[in-house]
């Protein structure tokens, strides 16, 4: 082979390495992001489209975006904002997101002072399934770069393990806006970034969600309207 030939050669192998993109997926933790945006108060930030807020802080020309991984659970007691929940996940998943979903469990409460009793729910699953499908996707090689929207130190376990045991995986924390400060645990772990209310007003779904071949997925519920507060 010619020196010329050989060169070019050389040119296009390094060329190929060097555009070789970092693989990210991003685990949304859906009621730590949720009661964040309602803390807001503007109501029409929680039809959020969480592949374009991930978009956000890819770098483009060296990160692709593989997946987004949606963990929740539906108040089934609550009827409008069950109703609203699985409308917004019906969103999600016509855009690529998929949604892990857990359960809510009753727990009987007692007053120590009156002796009064009440029924209260609490979250089941939401915080397993985030860990164990990060520690998955590490473990299969699913992605170089992960993106972990939370600001719950519970996850604190599964994230030392994972840097533990896979060295080579970045992760980085995005914080639910204002809750940045009370992530101090969580955030001592990797590199963490801010979502900021301007982050959000960018990264709204379409009024109406259709599928790839035109069919309505569902519309916008009119509580999330932008007139709305």
């Amino acid at each position: 082979m010619d020196p010329v030939s050989q060169c070019c050669r050389v040119f296009l192998f390094l060329g190929t390495e060097n555009l070789q993109m970092k693989r990210v997926k991003c685990f949304v933790d859906g009621f730590n992001l949720y009661h964040a945006i309602a803390d807001l108060k503007i109501n029409h930030l929680k039809w959020l489209d969480l592949h374009k807020l991930t978009q956000a802080f890819i770098k483009p020309t060296q990160e692709v975006l593989d997946a987004v991984f949606y963990f929740s659970a539906y108040p089934t007691w609550l009827e409008g904002s069950y109703r609203r929940h699985q409308v917004y996940v019906k969103a999600l998943e016509a855009m690529g997101v998929t949604a892990i979903i857990g359960h809510f469990k009753e727990k009987q409460k007692r007053c120590l002072k009156c002796g009064a009793q009440w029924c209260s729910h609490e979250e089941k699953q939401s915080d397993v399934n985030f860990a164990i499908h990060l520690l998955h996707q590490a473990h299969m090689d699913g992605f170089d770069k992960a993106f972990l929207i939370t600001a719950d130190s519970d996850l604190c376990p599964v994230i030392d393990l994972v840097l533990d045991t896979f060295p080579e995986k970045e992760l980085v924390i995005l914080t639910p806006p204002d809750r940045y400060q009370i992530a101090r645990e969580i955030r001592s772990k990797v590199t963490t970034i801010k979502i900021k209310q301007k982050h959000l007003a960018v990264s709204i779904l379409p009024e109406n969600v259709y599928s790839n071949t035109g069919q309505l997925i569902c519309t916008r519920p009119v509580e999330y309207n932008q007139k709305l507060k």
